[in-house]
């Protein structure tokens, strides 16, 4: 009789246990999560990287080898057009311009010393002259002393030449040794310094750089890497919004400033390279720091919204409930993807959206057209502000968060994107 009553007991437990997971609700059909349609404004941009760089970016370095003296800037020091940066040591040009200058004193003696001798000839040659009339002396005599005139009129304007030379030489010292003092091209604040005081510095094949000097960087620029998908839409003026890491909660702006035509391919992807101006307020942008863009390619203001889950989203066939024909789902991305495509201006299409019927999810048709990757704008159809679309399922047991993974295989009934409510 026990064993009885305990398998009663039993058998009651199984029955309330099965009763309670699978009829509490008075609910047999699929459960499904749910986003609202809203108003509001939307606003459809183009995503992009970008790096800050500085207006003018110089660098400044030597024509002449030496031995670095004296660094009278550092790091982040702001410096003046002109003004002395770095000195290499001086005293080997120094040397050179001193023993120019005096190969010029003596190249300008040997024009004195070779004139003096011109004249003394000169004036031989006209005694001969006289000499020759009378008689007195031969020919042979005179043509002697007319060739000593023309060869020390040749050595007049060899000495002379040989005086320009000496004088060019002293020059080109007088230039390097101009040279060993390093002045700032531009105003500016020095970002980078690669030599030390005692370094060497040769300036045999190129110029090695002593400093990095940017401008003031009250205006920055932007070079931003551009897909060819989207270089399409972006035009030179365009309004920029861009964010930086190191201040999050600030938002730049800039504007488009050139649309370079050279196209850059890495691993089979193009893209471009788009120029951005904008300003820098308080010094905040730095050079090389990482600029997330976006490019403002429409902006609608209070437009009605569809959730692009909503888009994306197909019930399960079973649970469709008899309604408008079906028709070909244009959404932001595959149907089942789960993945948002990049923000686009779209063309209108014919969608798909489905709400909860009475008998069962009902289909709605509907044309959309902008989206921003979360939403997109509506432009016919017969929903309604605040009501009520299917986003994706819930399935107890499978999913206790009420969340459903659009990526995991195997999904019934369709795929849902992010949750709405």
């Amino acid at each position: 009789m026990k064993k009885l009553l305990a398998f009663v007991l039993l058998l009651a437990a199984g029955g309330g246990a099965t009763w309670w997971f699978f009829f509490r609700d008075g609910d047999h059909g699929p459960k499904y999560r749910t986003g609202k349609i809203e108003r509001g404004d939307l606003r459809v941009v183009v995503a992009a990287t970008g790096t800050v760089q500085p207006y003018l970016l110089v660098q400044v370095g030597t024509q002449v080898t030496g031995t670095i003296q004296k660094l009278h800037v550092d790091f982040n020091r702001q410096v003046k057009k002109d003004e002395v940066v770095a000195q290499i040591d001086p005293a080997p040009f120094q040397a050179k311009v001193d023993q120019d200058k005096a190969n010029v004193t003596k190249a300008q003696a040997d024009v004195l010393r070779v004139k003096a001798q011109l004249t003394q000839a000169e004036k031989e040659l006209a005694r001969s002259r006289e000499l020759q009339k009378k008689d007195l002396i031969s020919a042979s005599d005179l043509d002697a002393a007319i060739a000593t005139y023309d060869a020390l009129a040749a050595q007049v304007k060899v000495a002379e030449a040989t005086v320009v030379q000496a004088q060019a030489a002293l020059e080109s010292s007088t230039v390097n040794l101009r040279y060993t003092t390093i002045l700032s091209p531009i105003d500016g604040i020095v970002i980078s310094r690669n030599v030390d005081v005692g370094q060497t510095v040769a300036a045999s094949l190129q110029a090695p750089t002593i400093y990095v000097i940017a401008d003031d960087m009250k205006r920055v620029q932007i070079q931003a890497s551009v897909a060819e998908a989207d270089i399409g839409r972006i035009k030179e003026g365009m309004d920029v919004t861009f964010t930086v890491d190191a201040h999050r909660n600030d938002r730049f702006k800039g504007k488009v400033a050139q649309i370079r035509l050279s196209p850059t391919t890495v691993q089979n992807v193009v893209t471009y390279t788009v120029m951005i101006g904008a300003e820098n307020p308080g010094g905040k942008l730095l050079p090389g720091m990482t600029a997330n863009c976006s490019f403002e390619i429409d902006n609608f203001h209070d437009v009605i919204k569809i959730p692009n889950a909503a888009l994306r989203f197909t019930p399960p066939v079973d649970a469709t409930a008899a309604a408008a024909p079906p028709a070909p789902a244009a959404a932001p991305g595959a149907p089942g993807s789960g993945a948002p495509p990049p923000p686009r201006r779209r063309q209108q299409q014919q969608s798909r959206v489905w709400i909860q019927g009475p008998a069962g999810p009902v289909a709605m048709q509907v044309t959309a057209d902008a989206t921003d990757g979360t939403w997109t704008r509506m432009t016919a159809g017969d929903l309604k502000e605040g009501q009520e679309v299917l986003i994706g399922m819930i399935f107890d047991g499978n999913d206790p968060g009420g969340t459903t993974n659009p990526f995991a295989p195997g999904g019934r009934g369709g795929s849902g994107g992010r949750g709405m409510r």
